[in-house]
C-alpha cells in the first residue's frame, strides 16, 4: 500500500540535465521501486512531466504536513 505522504528532493547536481533541473530547487519525488533497483529517481522536472535522473542528483527531505500542503498548492 502506497504512502498518501508526499516525498520531496533538493537538487545538488544537474550535469548534463541543466535544462531540466535547477541546483538548490526543491521537487516532488514520485515512488517507483523498478527506477530505484537502478540507482534512479523519478522526479517532476521543469516541464512540469515526471523523469528519472540519477539518484545522486538528489537528497530527498521530510517536509512537515503543512509544508506540503503550501508547496503542492503552489504548482
Amino acid at each position: 500500500m502506497r504512502s498518501s505522504k508526499k516525498m520531496f528532493a533538493i537538487c545538488v547536481k544537474n550535469q548534463g540535465c541543466e535544462v531540466s533541473l535547477e541546483t538548490r530547487k526543491l521537487y516532488q519525488v514520485l515512488q517507483d521501486p523498478e527506477a530505484e533497483k537502478h540507482r534512479q529517481i523519478r522526479i517532476i522536472d521543469e516541464s512540469g512531466e515526471d523523469y528519472l535522473y540519477p539518484e545522486n542528483f538528489f537528497v530527498i527531505i521530510e517536509l512537515p504536513t503543512t509544508l506540503q500542503r503550501a508547496v503542492l498548492a503552489t504548482v
